[in-house]
């Protein structure tokens, strides 16, 4: 089996005071994906930067207090690669990927944008160069027999399944119809070739929601997004048995305002 999780920490600092090291200590994933760190490496306590059994990668952002990205690993990545080869995006703290056997997996922290600013250009000058990379990245895998998995806070909800109040937030950042034709590209076998793990395991149901606002009664109410994605090639895809949202049995319990993703895959008998 290989268990992999990805969360958006909304502060690794502040997630580690509040129970996120507990979940690390309990948690049986072979891979962790964080996103939205916050925090360079030597800011954090040593517990944290370098916990017990995992070698840990980070790309933090140059700009201090945002983005930030790192991967846990229980085995030596065999390569680490920070960025994606765009010079806007090089040191912003959103894409680490590590190849490990038979797997290239990587951590992503898509800008959330906001409409009419530049915000959401930068979400967009971002999805314009991220796209070719996938694919590219995708092709180059399949050419040296190994798979991609590619996990992260997206910041698009792809399908009106993927969040509760869908009608109110068409004209919004993160479920605008680009960015909505964006994600469908990367779906698609002929364009992207990629699948959406968690989507393939959970058909036809609303959900399972990754991320809650902290305003209001959001959480208990189960009104979310899910924003939070596992999108792994074809051959790995069909490898999936298990998608989890490891939801927090209750508001006061959460270290973040978004949930672990957890996937578990068998690849006995994997090339």
């Amino acid at each position: 089996m290989f268990k992999v999780s990805s969360v958006n920490v909304n502060g690794l600092r502040a997630a580690a005071k509040k129970g996120y090291a507990e979940w690390l200590a309990a948690t049986e994933a072979d891979v962790i994906c964080l996103q939205e760190v916050r925090a360079e490496p030597h800011q954090l306590a040593d517990e944290v930067r370098e916990p017990d059994g995992w070698h840990v990668s980070y790309a933090p952002a140059a700009a201090k207090g945002r983005a930030g990205v790192a991967l846990l690993t229980r085995r030596e990545p065999d390569r680490v690669r920070v960025g994606f080869g765009v010079t806007e995006f090089e040191e912003s703290g959103r894409y680490l990927e590590a190849d490990l056997p038979g797997v290239t997996v990587a951590s992503l922290y898509l800008p959330s944008g906001e409409v009419g600013t530049e915000r959401q250009e930068e979400k967009e000058r971002f999805m314009a160069a991220f796209f070719p990379y996938l694919k590219e990245l995708r092709e180059r895998a399949a050419a040296d027999g190994r798979e991609v998995l590619v996990c992260g806070d997206w910041n698009i909800a792809h399908q009106e399944a993927d969040l509760k109040n869908w009608k109110a937030n068409r004209k919004n950042a993160g479920f605008l119809p680009e960015e909505r034709e964006w994600m469908s590209r990367i779906f698609t076998e002929t364009d992207g070739g990629y699948v959406d793990v968690v989507r393939q395991l959970h058909p036809g149901q609303a959900g399972p929601y990754s991320w809650w606002s902290y305003r209001g009664r959001a959480f208990d109410n189960d009104s979310g997004w899910r924003i939070d994605y596992q999108v792994a090639t074809g051959g790995l895809a069909k490898r999936a048995l298990k998608a989890e949202v490891e939801r927090a049995p209750s508001h006061t319990a959460r270290w973040s305002d978004h949930a672990p993703v957890t996937v578990t895959f068998d690849l006995a008998g994997a090339a």
